[in-house]
């Protein structure tokens, strides 16, 4: 599925703010050699990337160890081999349920939305249909943002009138997929801070009201995270953890940011797969995230 979708080639171009910021910079670090000074500097380069303290130096501290026992084959196979060792591989998502229920969630301008349209863009181009279903009626641009996708993409819609309780439009979707033998039913939800704990007790309730719409749903909840504010979107997930068991991560914007080494702290500290990454304003900008092919992007090969 990741050749079908998108190249090598492709994911690198998208990926040049990022890359820049690794791969270019560590070139003129360590084209003086790899000694204690140059790491020094490497340290600089990755803190700079976003990865975060912690992650830098245990980067740097296997890349020390490894380097001694396969430095001849090069500083950048090194690091790629390290960087590699810290994402997970890339593994479909298998729903065991039909309509396979998805819930949406975020805060505000991470792209929510979009993301779930070119979630089911992907699933009707593989020849399942699936319905959206619009959570978010305290803004009358998101239901009408919601339908405009839908019917650029031929795919239907459920929303309600501004101010409905989403609760009952979450329920009313999801008995519509049920009803008209959808394989699938994603919902947006609105977006908010984690730190507004009314709205994210509403979330919580959301959650529920969709178990009881279907039992054993959700089968997943998506939280969207923008990856063009680094470390803060690590913060954010850990909040809305507490409040909605999340299982899985999309990671937005990623083609306008430097900060594409926070995807690796997001990888290992919140122990959630990456399901897709953006990187760009194209439908087909929505890119399964292979971890392999990540890093290959953004440190592999020659500048």
């Amino acid at each position: 599925m990741w050749k079908r979708w998108y190249s090598q080639l492709n994911l690198r171009k998208k990926l040049k703010k990022s890359r820049d910021a690794l791969s270019r910079k560590l070139v003129l670090v360590f084209g003086h050699g790899v000694d204690e000074n140059t790491l020094e500097a490497a340290e600089e380069v990755l803190l700079t990337a976003d990865l975060g303290w912690e992650l830098t130096e245990l980067v740097l501290d296997r890349f020390r160890d490894e380097y001694k026992l396969n430095g001849d084959a090069g500083w950048k196979s090194v690091l790629v081999s390290v960087l590699q060792g810290l994402v997970p591989e890339y593994t479909p998502w298998e729903p065991d349920a039909e309509p396979a229920v998805t819930l949406v969630v975020g805060v505000n301008g991470a792209g929510k939305t979009t993301t779930i349209a070119r979630l089911a863009q992907r699933i009707a181009a593989g020849g399942e249909t699936v319905l959206m279903g619009c959570a978010d009626t305290y803004r009358a641009a998101a239901s009408e943002q919601l339908a405009l996708w839908g019917e650029r993409l031929g795919i239907p819609v459920y929303t309600s009138v501004e101010g409905t309780d989403p609760g009952a439009v979450t329920f009313d979707s999801v008995k519509r997929a049920i009803a008209e033998k959808f394989n699938h039913v994603i919902i947006d939800t609105a977006g908010r801070l984690p730190t507004q704990k009314g709205l994210m007790d509403e979330l919580s309730k959301v959650y529920r009201v969709v178990g009881k719409a279907m039992q054993g749903a959700p089968h997943r909840v998506i939280l969207v995270l923008d990856g063009t504010v680094g470390q803060n979107a690590l913060a954010q997930a850990r909040q809305f953890t507490e409040f909605i068991p999340v299982t899985d991560l999309v990671i937005t914007k990623l083609d306008g940011t430097a900060k594409g080494g926070s995807v690796f702290a997001m990888a290992r500290e919140l122990s959630l797969p990456i399901r897709y990454i953006g990187v760009g304003e194209g439908a087909d900008d929505l890119v399964a995230f292979n971890g392999k092919a990540f890093v290959e992007a953004i440190v592999g090969g020659d500048d």
